[in-house]
C-alpha cells in the first residue's frame, strides 16, 4: 500500500488556477496521510492563513515548509538542505535551533538528496527524510536524480524515508515510507 505525502505548492496551484480546497479533496481522494504546505514567495501571514484554511477541511498532519515559527497552525516543519544553512551553516545546530523552537512534539523532516546527508540525518533529532530527487520534475531544477539507487540510500536512514521529487502515485519502492507527490497528484 502507497502511503502518501502531498506537497501542497501554492505557486504551482495558482499557475494550474487550482484552488487550495480542489488540492487538498484531491489528495483526500487518494488517502494522503500528510500534507505539506509550501509557499516560497508569499509573506508569513498570508501562509498562516493558508495553514489555518487548510486545517479546517482536513485533519491528517499538516505540515508547513520553512515558516518554523508558525509552528502552532500545523502538526510539523520541513526545511531544505539550503533553508538549514540559513539558519546556521552547522547543520546540526540549525536542527537543534529548529527542534528548540518547534518543540519535541511536533514532527520535523528535512530534504536529503544523497547517501552522505542520508548519514549525516541519522544523528539529527529528525521524525523523517524526504530522498531524492526520484525523477526529473517539472516543479524544481534538479541537477541529479537518483532513480534506482533511490532505495538503496533509504536502507540507510534511522529516520522514516519520503520519496521526493518525480514521484508518482503508481510508483513502488521497498524502503520508502511515503511517497511525496506534488504535481503528480494533479495529472488526470
Amino acid at each position: 500500500m502507497i502511503r502518501l505525502y502531498a506537497l501542497c505548492d501554492q505557486d504551482l496551484l495558482d499557475s494550474k488556477g487550482l484552488k487550495l480546497e480542489e488540492f487538498i479533496e484531491i489528495a483526500k481522494h487518494h488517502n494522503a496521510e500528510i500534507i505539506q504546505y509550501r509557499n516560497k514567495t508569499a509573506d508569513i501571514s498570508f501562509i498562516k492563513a493558508k495553514l489555518i484554511e487548510i486545517r479546517k477541511i482536513y485533519s491528517g498532519f499538516l505540515i508547513v515548509n520553512d515558516s518554523y515559527e508558525l509552528i502552532e497552525f500545523c502538526d510539523g516543519v520541513h526545511l531544505g538542505q539550503e533553508d538549514l544553512k540559513n539558519i546556521d551553516n552547522d547543520i546540526q545546530r540549525a536542527v537543534s535551533i529548529v527542534r528548540s523552537v518547534i518543540g519535541k512534539d511536533k514532527i520535523f523532516g528535512i530534504s536529503t538528496h544523497n547517501e552522505e546527508e542520508v548519514l549525516q540525518a541519522n544523528d539529527l533529532d529528525l521524525n523523517y527524510i524526504g530522498l531524492g530527487a526520484y525523477k526529473d520534475t517539472n516543479t524544481k531544477d534538479v541537477p541529479k536524480t537518483l532513480g534506482a539507487s533511490l532505495d538503496q540510500i533509504a536502507a540507510k536512514s534511522k529516520h522514516f524515508v519520503g520519496a521526493i521529487g518525480g514521484v508518482a502515485i503508481t510508483d513502488t519502492f521497498v524502503n520508502v515510507t511515503y511517497h511525496v507527490i506534488g504535481s503528480g497528484l494533479l495529472k488526470k
